[in-house]
């Protein structure tokens, strides 16, 4: 933690920053996955969250050692090089890292996105040649579906992909990109035909492509070691071999990249509310006042009670939504479940946090005020969460989508 008036205060907090869940494994290799996870929390996490995030570090090395361990493409099948986990596991994963530090979760569920469209609608021979590097992590992904003028309606887009005698020239603007600046490879939705979503097809774009550069980062409220830049596609050609699926097959793509997507969202948000739930605990054990614990007193209990029913809740919600995606079932409409209930939990138990530290917690001294800060970002990306109302909604009443 940064010094500063509190020092006192501070120096005698025990502040938990590693998750202290007790998780149920299927197996020793996953009990062994949990461990290792929790391992480089605690030993690379927890131990530079604060300097880095001040200073908008992007810890491209973590992702690497994460990389390294197997822990970037956890969810995909081993025959093309991932680690054959299911989601249940996969998503757990994502929690733990993102007690500890929730911009580096964001990471990784933002990179398994970016690969999503390569491993579920590319052709053998794409594979062979792309897929490797990204899912060893070698090489860092986006996903670029927004557009200045069309967030939430992402059947809008504009960006435009005319052919060519080799391939297409594509131009147009991206906004919103995770890891834009950083990241090796673009997966970029692209108008091809007519309007509407019928006339979006995906492209996968180098990084180092003509005609591709990328914004000024976007100065965020929170999450400021996760680079979100807008991405500028001027003429930029590509062959026809970085056509990802047939023409018009881009919007299917997007959208169960999404579903997959918002599960991820999912487990950072429960893993930042857990982290808030464990730094309240700690501070409200451990700070005095009245001659005892102001855990003692009812009324910190009783908000310290429902912080924790909601982040089980959350994560029962969560995992049950992963189980459906496990056993090939329709999974969209509890996605969107999860993904609102998580993050809304993850609002309002980052909230809470502050109130059981007061003054404390309105400080930088203390971790919550950034969780707080980093909790509303959670309600917006992958689909706001009046976004994921309507996606449930439609789904109730059999609207059409």
């Amino acid at each position: 933690m940064t010094g500063g008036t509190h020092q006192a205060v501070t120096d005698g907090w025990n502040d938990p920053r590693v998750s202290t869940v007790e998780r149920a494994a299927p197996s020793d290799d996953v009990r062994d996955l949990y461990a290792l996870t929790r391992k480089i929390a605690g030993d690379m996490l927890a131990p530079n969250v604060d300097a880095q995030e001040a200073q908008q570090h992007f810890p491209r090395d973590v992702l690497a050692t994460l990389g390294s361990a197997g822990l970037m493409s956890l969810a995909y099948p081993t025959a093309i090089g991932g680690g054959g986990q299911p989601a249940t596991v996969y998503l757990q994963v994502l929690e733990e890292l993102a007690t500890s530090w929730l911009s580096v979760a964001v990471s990784v569920s933002v990179h398994s996105l970016a690969c999503f469209p390569l491993v579920h609608s590319g052709t053998v021979e794409q594979q062979e040649r792309w897929l490797g590097a990204m899912l060893s992590g070698e090489h860092l992904g986006a996903y670029c579906l927004s557009e200045p003028q069309s967030g939430s309606d992402a059947a809008a887009l504009s960006t435009r992909a005319i052919p060519t005698t080799d391939g297409y020239r594509i131009s147009g603007r991206k906004a919103w990109i995770t890891h834009g600046g950083e990241a090796d490879f673009y997966h970029v939705m692209t108008r091809t035909g007519s309007t509407g979503p019928g006339g979006i097809s995906c492209f996968l774009v180098d990084a180092n492509t003509p005609g591709l550069s990328t914004a000024p980062r976007e100065r965020k409220m929170g999450t400021w070691s996760s680079p979100t830049a807008a991405i500028v596609l001027d003429d930029v050609e590509v062959s026809t071999d970085r056509l990802i699926g047939g023409e018009g097959e881009g919007f299917t793509i997007a959208m169960a990249g999404l579903d997959a997507g918002r599960l991820g969202i999912a487990a950072c948000a429960v893993g930042l509310a857990q982290a808030a739930l464990q730094a309240a605990i700690a501070y409200a054990t451990q700070r005095e006042q009245f001659g005892q614990p102001i855990a003692d007193f009812q009324g910190v209990s009783f908000l310290l009670a429902d912080m924790a029913t909601s982040v089980e809740a959350a994560r029962a919600l969560y995992l049950a939504a992963a189980e459906r995606a496990d056993n090939g079932q329709a999974y969209g409409a509890q996605a969107a479940m999860a993904k609102l209930f998580a993050t809304d939990t993850a609002m309002r138990v980052t909230t809470d946090a502050i109130q059981v530290l007061g003054g404390y917690g309105y400080t930088r001294d203390f971790p919550v005020e950034r969780y707080f800060r980093e909790a509303k970002m959670l309600q917006i990306v992958e689909g706001t969460n009046q976004i994921q109302r309507m996606v449930i909604g439609r789904h109730l009443t059999g609207a059409r989508q």
